[in-house]
């Protein structure tokens, strides 16, 4: 445990670096609307995403048959949108407020989930059993999915493609790329979730697999009422 605390320090450290390089270099603006939303955007942020991180992370345990309380960076994510969005809604904020958090929060989950990858079967985040060559024993002597650097490397690809946007100040990352992010980590959260030993609750599917289902179908949306252009898109 002493590993993974030490890489969940890391993680945030590293991803409030990349916000204020981001907010200096690309994002002033952007930056600028979440500092004049006011104090409760923040505690609304921090509030919903530890809910929703112990609420799912919890509920998923139990649906295991595992005690004890969990944390859920996806039931994070979506806790903090649920009291973002209602805090939008109350106060008559308009428009998106959450690009600037994209780059950390993919920088967040790249280098935390080597923390999870590092301290084994405790962390109760490896994969099911598998015959494939990188198969991983995590002290029990069975080969299993490392789906813990699975979600690292495609969260890192999205950090590429954002700061390649960013870079080109192109106009539709800068309108949707919270929602893009928002729809990738959940679109390749859903995948692994496959390759986790994780309890079903309905039919093959955990209780990660319905966040994320929500998550795509909410940053769809979000995406498709801007009505925007991708064609100028770097990838």
């Amino acid at each position: 445990m002493l590993v993974h605390t030490a890489f969940d320090i890391l993680a945030a450290v590293s991803a409030l670096a990349m916000s204020l390089a981001v907010y200096r270099w690309r994002l002033s603006a952007q930056g600028d609307r979440v500092a004049n939303a006011g104090p409760g955007y923040i505690v609304a942020l921090l509030a919903g995403a530890a809910i929703g991180g112990y609420a799912c992370g919890t509920l998923n345990l139990w649906a295991s048959g595992l005690p004890g309380i969990g944390r859920s960076i996806v039931g994070a994510m979506a806790g903090a949108i649920g009291a973002i969005e209602f805090y939008k809604w109350r106060t008559g904020i308009k428009g998106s407020t959450g690009i600037v958090f994209a780059p950390a929060f993919a920088t967040s989950v790249m280098i935390g989930r080597i923390g999870c990858y590092l301290s084994g079967l405790d962390d109760q985040t490896h994969g099911i059993a598998t015959n494939l060559p990188w198969g991983h024993d995590f002290g029990d002597g069975v080969l299993r999915h490392p789906v813990q650097l699975y979600e690292s490397a495609a969260m890192g690809l999205f950090l590429a493609f954002a700061l390649i946007n960013l870079q080109r100040r192109t106009p539709a990352f800068l309108t949707t790329g919270f929602y893009l992010m928002v729809g990738w980590y959940a679109a390749q959260r859903f995948v692994w979730e496959f390759l986790k030993p994780y309890g079903s609750i309905i039919g093959p599917f955990n209780v990660f697999h319905l966040v994320c289902a929500g998550l795509v179908a909410y940053a769809g949306y979000m995406i498709a009422t801007r009505g925007t252009d991708f064609s100028t898109m770097e990838t």
